[in-house]
């Protein structure tokens, strides 16, 4: 009589067991992933219970076998990682959808030496050795750059004028320069030019060929040189003036 309990007992475990595979059979789902509006193509798919493994296609379509209770792990160099626990639902479904995010991206923090020469060059704008026009030399460039051109500017007297205009230019760029190279102190003490004819002096400077070309190239050495002597020449003018 125990015996042919025991057995009773033995066919019920078997039968519930049996019916409890039966509920946990695998199944081959389909599924596509996107990155807001975007399919993703590349996304590595691993199912972490059977290690299985699957790929998205060029459209973020993929497939990949799976039960109940799976767990889902989908990875991109680019993608926050994503898991999910596959349900019943997910099983019965024609097709599940997978959002991912993606990755925000911390940029290291880049220090500009102040000392730094930049420019339109070293950053690639404009290729080196370019030769660089001012407003004036461009307006220049354009009168002169076709012969049609050139001869009507040439007839009106417009390429003189705009000829006039980059010595100007010129002038005011390094007067600018030299207003930056050189303090009042250093024309009244070192100089010896009393403070009202300041301006004149370095306009009488910037009108030196040679000591344009030292504040053009930023040869301060030279430019230090050539002021001395040209502050002695001026000196000298004013006295007369006298």
């Amino acid at each position: 009589m125990k015996i042919n309990n025991t057995l009773q007992i033995l066919f019920l475990l078997l039968i519930v067991q049996v019916g409890f595979g039966q509920n946990v059979v695998s199944k081959q789902i389909t599924g596509q992933i996107f990155e807001q509006s975007s399919n993703v193509e590349g996304v590595n798919i691993i199912n972490n219970t059977t290690q299985v493994t699957a790929v998205s296609d060029v459209s973020g379509i993929f497939s990949i076998v799976v039960k109940e209770g799976d767990v889902l792990v989908f990875s991109a160099v680019n993608l926050d990682p994503v898991k999910r626990r596959i349900t019943i639902e997910d099983i019965n479904s024609s097709s599940i959808v997978i959002k991912m995010n993606a990755k925000e991206i911390e940029l290291k923090e880049v220090v500009v030496n102040e000392n730094a020469n930049i420019t339109a060059e070293n950053l690639g704008v404009i290729p080196y050795g370019q030769k660089k026009y001012t407003a004036a030399e461009r307006k220049v460039y354009t009168a002169t750059s076709t012969s049609v051109d050139k001869l009507l500017n040439a007839i009106s007297g417009r390429t003189a004028m705009l000829k006039k205009e980059v010595n100007v230019e010129k002038k005011e760029m390094l007067f600018r320069k030299i207003e930056y190279l050189f303090d009042e102190n250093y024309y009244t003490n070192r100089l010896r030019i009393p403070v009202a004819d300041i301006k004149g002096f370095q306009l009488y400077c910037v009108d030196d060929a040679e000591f344009a070309v030292s504040l053009d190239t930023k040869n301060k050495t030279m430019s230090m040189f050539l002021i001395t002597d040209l502050a002695r020449k001026y000196l000298t003018i004013l006295e007369n003036e006298k």
